[in-house]
């Protein structure tokens, strides 16, 4: 395979069925059921990915249609996926976390004719959406389902879909296939917009091969590129583990292996012992923290080792090497690095970061223990991967490393970091107005600030959009989040934050009515400031964000809150004069208080 195949297939399943058939009888996807670890070969998988594919097609999908898929990782989301491309339908990947409104959002927007879905579990929220949306027809269940009780929806199980002649089947596929353009939509990704209503960015397949061969070409660069393994753990409904932790592996010919949880994820490591892992700066946190507690209780030696590492690693950071670090190299290879690679496989040529901003000394901590960590930068409009760090361009933690191939990137006069290229999106779906603000003239305007260094790295300096991107790379819209909020009659006004942070909080500003409602009802005098100090208002006010709270998905969720000393205002600037939030000046002024709600 040459780096060059990437520009010459017209589509992503022409991809895939050519690495298949290099392959053949290889594993190409494995999970763990019953204990043990069980592989679908190449071969099998296109098998199945044909005669899905034509089954689609068989219940009456035409050309275009479009079909969610709802499920967690595991070999099927990736069958169906392809599957889906190669009927020429579009997929429409949801998160396992969607509550009911969510589903029912997305599946009436984007028009899904279909749906399919793993369990019976994640299919119940699922399907009481997809009675109440017009154009849903078809139910597939990965696993058995019990079928509600509806005319309106025609249920299938997995297993009478892929049955049939495979030869017949991918012969089909194959004349289909042909006629599939790079510049044909693909899939429909919903992101959250600053609006708040989750928003379907059309990613065509040019998009994505585009990022696989930029992505390829990185790896190709500084590792040797044979038989890689993959360990794929982020939802695959995340733009960035679709095309890096998918269709990346799938380009370069490489195994993908399904880790059971987070929870079973360092067990899963060392039994895979993967070579490439697509990761998100909250993993590496909790990581750090971890070998940094293993190695103080060993104390002694190896927490000397340790912190040699570390400051030899702050020495090259900030360019002042000393003529024996090469030497304290050499010990630290030979003693503590060894040990922290084999918890990871002791196979790991890179972990590449990506879906939100890492904190610099996370990145410094992994490379003085001996592991080679490449900072992406990115977002769903663009397929998503803009640029990422590479060992030959000189990793530096404050940067997100230089575009990728075929990606131009200029800095707009205000600072706004665009982009332009085949990865760029199609636009929004049914969203003309959104898709004219975002795309000008080719160039997709990032929303984000920054520079590019003399080497040719891009540096993100702040966040021109207000959307929220917490420590797993999750997006929440917070407008959606604070317009829920104030709707209830207890609450004002409210502020919330979570970027680079595990759960969302809030800033409250109690409804002074309803507060003097409560007081006069609680026997208290009214003071606002007064009533904040008292357990029972606080709870009153619990009760209303709980209220809100039972509507919003899991990463959605107002987890702690500290009330705000004064209603925002104009007057003091908390408050533009067309009355929406200055969040910079509400976060100069509480930004302590709201730290502290990470502490609680």
């Amino acid at each position: 395979m040459q780096l060059t195949d990437f520009d010459r297939y017209p589509n992503l399943v022409a991809m895939f069925l050519d690495r298949a058939a290099e392959r053949g009888s290889r594993p190409m996807l494995v999970a763990k059921r019953d204990g043990a670890w069980g592989a679908t070969d190449w071969t099998r998988a296109a098998d199945q990915v044909c005669q899905l594919a034509q089954a689609l097609r068989a219940i009456g999908l035409n050309a275009g249609d479009r079909v969610a898929l709802v499920s967690e990782n595991r070999p099927e989301w990736c069958i169906a996926d392809l599957a889906i491309m190669a009927a020429g339908l579009v997929t429409v990947p949801t998160y396992t976390t969607n509550t009911e409104r969510d589903h029912h959002h997305i599946l009436e927007n984007s028009g899904a004719r279909a749906i399919i879905v793993s369990t019976a579990k994640l299919a119940q929220p699922l399907l009481a959406a997809a009675l109440r949306a017009p154009n849903v027809e078809h139910v597939i269940g990965m696993e058995p389902l019990r079928a509600m009780q509806s005319g309106t929806l025609a249920y299938h199980t997995w297993d009478d879909l892929i049955t049939g002649d495979a030869a017949r089947a991918r012969s089909a596929v194959a004349a289909r296939v042909a006629s599939i353009a790079r510049d044909d939509l693909a899939c429909l990704i919903y992101t959250s917009g600053t609006g708040g209503a989750p928003r379907g960015v059309r990613q065509h397949h040019g998009a994505i091969l585009c990022n696989v061969a930029g992505a390829a070409h990185v790896l190709a660069e500084d590792f040797t590129w044979h038989d890689d393994v993959f360990l794929s753990f982020l939802p695959l409904s995340h733009a960035y583990e679709h095309s890096a932790g998918q269709f990346l592996p799938i380009g370069m010919g490489a195994t993908i292996h399904y880790a059971e949880s987070l929870e079973k994820l360092a067990a899963n490591m060392a039994e895979v012992r993967p070579t490439v892992m697509v990761v998100v700066p909250r993993l590496f946190e909790v990581l750090r923290a971890r070998i940094i507690k293993q190695i103080e209780k060993q104390g002694g030696i190896a927490s000397a080792l340790l912190q040699a590492a570390l400051a030899l690693a702050a020495r090259r950071a900030a360019g002042r090497a000393r003529l024996t670090d090469r030497l304290l190299d050499l010990a630290l290879e030979a003693t503590l690095r060894p040990k922290i690679r084999k918890r990871f496989g002791g196979r790991l040529k890179a972990l590449v970061s990506g879906g939100a901003p890492l904190n610099p000394e996370v990145g410094q901590f992994f490379a003085a223990v001996g592991l080679t960590m490449l900072q992406g930068y990115g977002q769903t409009e663009s397929g998503p991967v803009i640029s990422v760090n590479r060992p030959r361009a000189g990793i530096r933690m404050d940067t997100v490393g230089p575009p990728l191939r075929g990606v131009e990137v200029r800095i707009a006069d205000d600072g706004e970091i665009l982009v332009r290229g085949e990865l760029v999106m199609h636009g929004y779906w049914q969203a003309e107005a959104e898709t004219a603000r975002t795309i000008k003239d080719g160039w997709l305007h990032t929303g984000d600030i920054g520079h590019i260094d003399p080497a040719g790295r891009i540096v993100i300096t702040d966040r021109k959009k207000d959307m929220i991107v917490n420590d797993k790379g999750d997006n929440i819209a917070p407008q959606k989040v604070e317009g829920m909020l104030t709707l209830q009659p207890e609450i004002a006004q409210a502020m919330v934050s979570g970027d680079k942070r595990p759960y969302v909080v809030g800033l409250i500003v109690p409804d002074a009515e309803w507060a003097l409602d409560w007081a006069r009802a609680a026997g208290e005098s009214f003071d606002i400031a007064a009533l904040q100090d008292l357990p029972a208002f606080r709870s009153a006010v619990r009760a209303a964000i709980d209220r809100v709270n039972a509507d919003l998905s899991v990463i959605e969720k107002v987890r702690q809150f500290a009330f705000a000393d004064e209603p925002f205002a104009i007057t003091n600037e908390e408050l533009t004069p067309s009355l929406k939030i200055r969040r910079h000046k509400i976060r100069e002024r509480y930004g302590a208080r709201i730290d502290a709600l990470y502490r609680g």
